[in-house]
């Protein structure tokens, strides 16, 4: 009976993701799709305008004004709208755990509006990190509005998240990877059900919507020529780009952070005042090149075979032209996460490995390497560079195939892929958005908190092992009480009706802490333990929280 009461229960809560993931997939499809719409008419008209104050420098200084007034804007929304701060990959990720909290309303009109101004003053602006957050903002409204508890709400956050992504990069499989990656940082049944059910469902509505608003259907990169069966001799050259592109985005991601300590301090106008210096910058990078503005796809693409870079920088050779944007493109990123704008780095740090990708290949060319091979060159530099700054390995590769279409250079790409992690393990580097969300929460932190709560009959815990349940972000059970025996916990632990579990966590907000607790142990008494209570002297194992690094194996 007990086995045919659970059965059901799972069914039931698998029924609940499915049905609530699907409406959760058709508001995300709908409501980037517009987004992504919109931002590529943004960044088309800044293009224009850029271009008219190129052809016409006694204007500049309207620009300038212009750009600053748009920073001053900009800071009056994220003063009043903290939670829409940054790239939007970190606020996502603490939202899928349970640790951050941010009003669903907020959070889409918010990142929605911000992100599109960014692209609109053309800046060095990617949207894949708002797209994640305004899919994990549609996922969790439809799950608000529906009345799903906690435990569901925070997975249609992640359906949503995953579905905002696919959606941006037309990529079903990279969103989905997402999930187990980033998110929640392992594989589960539940996690499983809720990215595919929504990413299916927003993909679909972004192929339907798509001829309708001029996005294309195709893959990002489809004018690059990659060689099929790459040769051997050609994975040496390949490892030596990877190397010096790891190294490149190592000094990326410590400038980056030293830029972040370096903004903190900028405090006039009430913190306000920091964010004219990533507009005016971006403004002056503009006006050299159009190759800084944006996301950088257009750059990206430009690169392939057969395409030709348009030449905005006074004449200049090609290998200027591609050192010019590399050193524009890291200053402006730099700038921008560092401050904190409402923006993703994601593409342009792609773009900034396509241009050392196309540096290397001029240089290799002249060393012997096939020219044909250049173009395969190019997209490995990008996924390296990624994955050594971002450290999500498994995102990277599934993303270049996706993104191009094309898994004949898969081999190169995963020897790329695993220089560029490991050189980032040498310096010691944290995954980027894992380090912000830490930087985030220290803002918040709260005090510890130590629970008793007692395993009925019913609970959907009962009968799993600790490290199959999806505790609150932060929940470390710490003892288990069975009878007159204290048992120490470990991953591999059964719980059993009757446990009294002593609970340690940091709650972000109490009272979804404790519904969060209720919806994973059932019908449950929740107290606060008595003084003599203490945990044994043994050190347990955590439960393995989605974005904890520690993982009870």
């Amino acid at each position: 009976m007990k086995a045919k009461n659970d059965l059901g229960k799972k069914t039931y809560l698998g029924f609940q993701i499915v049905a609530v993931g699907v409406l959760t997939g058709a508001l995300s499809g709908l409501v980037v799709t517009c987004y992504l719409a919109l931002a590529e008419l943004c960044e088309e008209f800044s293009r224009g305008y850029y271009g008219f104050f190129r052809e016409n420098p006694a204007f500049v200084p309207l620009l300038f004004l212009a750009l600053f007034a748009g920073s001053i804007v900009i800071g009056g929304v994220l003063r009043f709208l903290p939670a829409v701060r940054g790239t939007g990959f970190a606020q996502t990720e603490g939202a899928t755990r349970g640790l951050f909290r941010f009003k669903w309303y907020e959070g889409l009109t918010g990142m929605f509006a911000a992100s599109l101004f960014t692209v609109f003053c053309g800046l060095s602006a990617g949207v894949e990190g708002p797209s994640a957050m305004i899919g994990g903002s549609c996922g969790n409204a439809v799950s608000g509005m529906l009345r799903r508890n906690a435990l569901v709400r925070r997975y249609e956050i992640t359906g949503g998240a995953c579905a905002g992504l696919a959606v941006a990069l037309n990529a079903p499989l990279t969103g989905m990877v997402f999930a187990y990656e980033e998110a929640h940082k392992r594989f589960t049944p539940e996690v499983f059900v809720c990215s595919f059910s929504s990413v299916v469902v927003a993909v679909t509505v972004r192929t339907l919507l798509a001829p309708l608003v001029g996005l294309s259907t195709g893959p990002f990169f489809a004018g690059f020529s990659l060689a099929g069966g790459v040769e051997l001799f050609f994975c040496l050259y390949a490892l030596g780009a990877a190397l010096a592109v790891s190294l490149v985005g190592v000094g990326f991601y410590f400038l980056l952070f030293a830029a972040r300590k370096l903004f903190r301090r900028l405090t006039f106008w009430k913190g306000m005042g920091k964010y004219t210096v990533p507009f005016l910058l971006a403004g002056a990078a503009g006006l050299l090149t159009s190759y800084a503005m944006g996301g950088g796809v257009h750059f990206i693409e430009d690169l392939a075979s057969g395409a030709q870079l348009t030449n905005t920088l006074f004449s200049a050779p090609i290998w200027a032209i591609l050192l010019a944007v590399l050193v524009l493109r890291l200053v402006v990123t730099v700038a921008n996460v560092g401050s904190d704008l409402p923006c993703c780095a994601s593409v342009p740090m792609m773009a900034m490995g396509a241009s050392l990708g196309g540096l290397m290949s001029l240089l290799f060319g002249r060393m012997g390497m096939d020219p044909a091979l250049s173009d395969t060159l190019v997209i490995l530099c990008a996924v390296t560079f990624f994955t050594t700054v971002v450290k999500a390995p498994i995102t990277g590769i599934v993303m270049v195939v996706e993104l191009t279409w094309d898994f004949s250079f898969l081999l190169p790409a995963v020897l790329c892929v695993a220089v560029g992690y490991l050189v980032g393990d040498v310096f010691r580097t944290e995954p980027l958005y894992e380090k912000l969300l830490d930087e985030m929460l220290a803002e918040t932190a709260k005090k510890k908190e130590r629970l008793v709560v007692d395993v009925t009959a019913d609970a959907r815990s009962a009968g799993r092992q600790i490290r199959d349940i999806l505790w609150p972000f932060s929940a470390l059970v710490v003892e288990i009480r069975r009878g007159g025996e204290r048992i120490v916990p470990k991953g591999g632990t059964v719980l059993e009706e009757g446990d009294v579990l002593l609970i340690e966590g940091t709650p972000a907000d109490r009272k979804e802490y404790l519904s969060m607790l209720e919806a994973v142990a059932g019908k449950v008494t929740v107290h606060a333990p008595a003084p003599e209570e203490s945990a044994p002297s043994e050190t347990p194992e955590a439960p393995p929280d989605e974005g904890s690094d520690e993982k009870q194996l």
